[in-house]
């Protein structure tokens, strides 16, 4: 499988949009957990070009706007025609006291805090902010950000949010914006499926970008929602293909399942899996990333990247041979489901 090899998020609008197998997920470039300095962000977002990459995603989020910064650099480099760009609605970042920085996951970030706002005047101002902050005219895919229950704290606070996207008018004005051509595609990125299946309930959405909810470790998602997507010709944009870690260190001591350190039950699962991939001489971790683009309906996967050296090892994870066996024997014993679509096509 290579980075360069290209699909369409949906085929069933006026403007398909063609992403590369692999992309590139800008949250780390915006000193997520801590600080990359610039000339080693600018010399990632290089690599990946470099390494064919052309579909990139940012986030007003990602370090109160120092990710869209960067790509603003990087895009002028590239030139905007020859890369695909994606960025979110949701957050408007709003100048503030030194005591009042919502900086959430992110380290050395610009004084500004976090206004929630799914309204239509708040999407309206938050494309505009993101536009002058990468410097661009427009971006390929428009995405609603972190209305799930994981973001929000609780399902009624992700309801409102629902709510105030479709009462409020923001989902009136992505769907303006797609009909003038300002964005070819709308949709949502969130860390959970349940919510992106309401949301398709609700309205005509072209793709979601999906984190971590569709990998070796999880694959609820084919219950109803991957179906659906596939049905409708919605495309998933999978990111967190490691359920956040456990999935590139294998079982080891202090791993990461969901933000979090990952309870016995998994480290048991995940020894399970890694003893297979062993077998058959193959890392966990490009099963792992390879395993997600079985499905008809996941057009790319995102890794994250704060160096020129983790993009290559993530170019080669890909690049990976994996045997159609290593597959069977996951499946055999009962560590992925027997309905889950494997790489190949088996």
């Amino acid at each position: 499988m290579k980075v360069s090899d290209t699909v369409f998020l949906n085929n069933r609008t006026a403007r398909p949009v063609p992403m590369t197998r692999m992309g590139f997920g800008g949250a780390p470039l915006g000193n997520l957990y801590r600080k990359v300095e610039e000339s080693d962000a600018q010399a990632t977002l290089q690599a990946a070009y470099d390494a064919g990459i052309r579909y990139f995603d940012t986030a007003p989020q990602y370090g109160l706007g120092t990710s869209e910064m960067r790509f603003r650099r990087a895009i002028k480099r590239f030139g905007r025609d020859n890369i695909q760009l994606s960025t979110k609605i949701g957050r408007l970042l709003v100048d503030c006291e030194p005591h009042e920085v919502t900086p959430e996951a992110f380290v050395d970030v610009p004084q500004k805090r976090i206004v929630y706002d799914y309204t239509y005047d708040g999407v309206m101002r938050s494309y505009e902010a993101s536009r002058e902050r990468i410097g661009i005219a427009n971006a390929e895919i428009l995405l609603v950000h972190d209305v799930d229950v994981f973001s929000q704290g609780s399902q009624e606070a992700s309801d409102a949010k629902v709510r105030e996207l479709f009462d409020g008018g923001g989902y009136r004005a992505l769907s303006e914006l797609r009909d003038a051509g300002e964005v070819a595609a709308i949709g949502a990125g969130v860390n959970e499926w349940q919510v992106c299946e309401k949301l398709m309930g609700l309205g005509d959405f072209d793709g979601f970008l999906l984190a971590g909810r569709y990998t070796l470790l999880e694959q609820e998602a084919l219950d109803s929602f991957l179906p659906l997507c596939a049905e409708r010709d919605v495309g998933i944009i999978l990111g967190g293909p490691y359920n956040s870690g456990i999935l590139a260190t294998g079982a080891v001591p202090g791993a990461k399942y969901n933000y979090d350190n990952a309870p016995e039950p998994i480290l048991e699962r995940v020894r399970r899996i890694e003893a297979v991939c062993a077998d058959h001489g193959v890392p966990l971790i490009a099963a792992a990333l390879q395993f997600v683009l079985g499905h008809p309906a996941v057009k790319t996967v995102i890794p994250g990247a704060v160096s020129v050296t983790e993009v290559k090892a993530n170019v080669a994870l890909l690049q990976t041979t994996i045997p159609t066996q290593l597959w069977t024997d996951l499946r055999s014993g009962g560590l992925i489901r027997p309905d889950a679509p494997l790489p190949g096509g088996n």
